[in-house]
């Protein structure tokens, strides 16, 4: 007898039980991630055809066995194919979960000679911005590395300051249409490709700009300043959560808050508090 719960030829044990739980566990995790998606209807087709190949194969029906067996046998190498971007998103937020990330920026913070970083600059240009309804999308490096992202855009390597920002998100600049990557107290990149947020939760009034700022925010730490071009409304993006309608001084406060926390945790970008002014 291996376990505690024996029915008739079967032996149920403590071993047995994890299993089972972890492997809800992952399908769990697994329709969490392709729900909403077109993904979650192939997945169905795959397991009803799978179910399919079990029936024929248990009822002897061995031409067509061997013929969907050939599918079988493939099924594994498809499924990547199929499902690689839903592979991708769900190895990095495997990633995000761990605290490898965290190691990862206290390393890259030992390793850099990081400026300070004031985000009154950042707020006085999204004000401007908004007043004159123009979108802009800057990203702050916490203990996530954005570098990939970087190198999607132009590469700056510049001091902050809000002239600056407001020349690159003029709408005539041929800067404006991407984000900005802000890392170790500099503008690190510009005209930078996000990758778009698939959740189906997300309201039908954010547009393109506000679901790139939630799907960075989804796979990695960073937080992520919107102004909508549509209403010039401020929003602050974090965790997969959009703080939205912000006023200055709520958004001077959050960002002092938010990036002097992820400050605490890496050490790869020093900060400087902004006075609420």
């Amino acid at each position: 007898m291996s376990g505690p719960f024996p029915i008739n030829f079967l032996h149920f044990g403590w071993i047995d039980a994890a299993d089972v739980l972890l492997v809800t566990v992952l399908l769990y995790q697994l329709y969490k991630l392709l729900r909403g998606s077109v993904a979650l209807n192939v997945a169905l087709g795959l397991i009803l055809f799978y179910l399919l190949y079990l029936v024929v194969k248990a009822t002897g029906m061995q031409l067509l066995t061997k013929i969907l067996g050939q599918f079988m046998s493939v099924g594994v190498l498809a499924s990547i194919i199929l499902f690689q971007q839903e592979i991708r998103r769900f190895l990095l937020n495997v990633g995000k979960a761990t605290a490898l990330e965290r190691v990862r920026g206290w390393a890259r913070g030992r390793s850099l000679d990081a400026a300070p970083l004031a985000v009154g600059p950042f707020v006085e240009a999204a004000k401007s911005l908004s007043n004159k309804y123009t979108g802009a999308l800057i990203c702050f490096t916490q203990a996530s590395d954005l570098s990939a992202f970087a190198e999607s855009g132009d590469r700056l390597d510049a001091e902050i300051s809000k002239r600056l920002l407001l020349s690159i998100f003029n709408k005539t600049s041929p800067l404006h249409d991407g984000a900005v990557i802000v890392a170790s107290g500099r503008l690190l990149a510009a005209r930078c490709i996000l990758p778009v947020s698939e959740n189906p939760d997300v309201p039908a009034s954010l547009g393109l700009r506000h679901r790139a700022a939630i799907g960075l925010s989804e796979i990695t730490d960073a937080v992520v300043l919107v102004v909508s071009e549509e209403t010039g409304a401020m929003s602050l993006v974090r965790h997969g959560e959009v703080h939205r309608d912000l006023a200055t001084a709520e958004l001077r406060a959050r960002l002092n808050e938010w990036l002097l926390s992820g400050a605490s945790n890496s050490s790869a970008v020093a900060l400087k508090p902004e006075p609420a002014a």
